[in-house]
């Protein structure tokens, strides 16, 4: 009878344990995949800085036109890991910045999540999703929603002719959600 009750108790430790063990294991990986964030959209709707017309200065000619943003170069995303639509804008605002801007943004959500300019090529399909940390690159801040229209402002100290695309960077995966050429 003492070895019953004694192989009884070691059986429920050993459930005990597994089942604090699966717990643990899966608030572990809740925290790092965060799967809750594939079914909840964040819309971000910003104006293009400096699109309101500048006014222009006393004694300037009324028939030149005013200096306003100036697209340099631009893109259309392509989808990588997960299905990405939208346009990408390289922007010089009327006071000289830069701003990259995504227009009509559609991709999934994700845990840590970055905009980067970066110097690879944009390569369709599964050869594309990592290859963008392999060169130079510039992370202009996370990712503000993964809908809408959005402006990253482009640190003034970069050169922007080291650079020749853009993409959606999963910092927490190594991986590209979608990415655009810079033409």
């Amino acid at each position: 009878m003492g070895t019953t009750v004694t192989v009884t108790k070691r059986r429920g430790r050993v459930w005990a344990g597994a089942l604090i063990a699966a717990v643990v294991v899966l608030g572990i990986g809740s925290y790092w995949f965060q799967p809750w964030k594939l079914w909840r959209d964040e819309t971000v709707s910003e104006a293009l800085p400096g699109a309101a017309a500048p006014q222009r200065p006393s004694g300037a000619a009324s028939g030149a036109p005013a200096a306003g943003p100036q697209t340099l170069a631009q893109g259309t995303l392509i989808s990588h890991e997960h299905t990405t639509t939208g346009t990408v804008k390289l922007i010089r605002l009327a006071d000289g910045s830069h701003t990259l801007r995504l227009e009509d943004l559609d991709t999934s959500n994700g845990p840590d999540l970055r905009v980067w300019l970066t110097d690879a090529p944009v390569k369709e399909g599964v050869a594309g999703w990592r290859v963008f940390d392999d060169g130079k690159y510039v992370s202009l801040g996370k990712l503000k929603g993964n809908k809408g229209d959005q402006n990253y402002e482009i640190p003034a100290d970069v050169k922007l002719a080291d650079y020749s695309s853009v993409t959606i960077w999963c910092d927490r995966f190594d991986v590209s959600f979608g990415a655009a050429s810079l033409t």
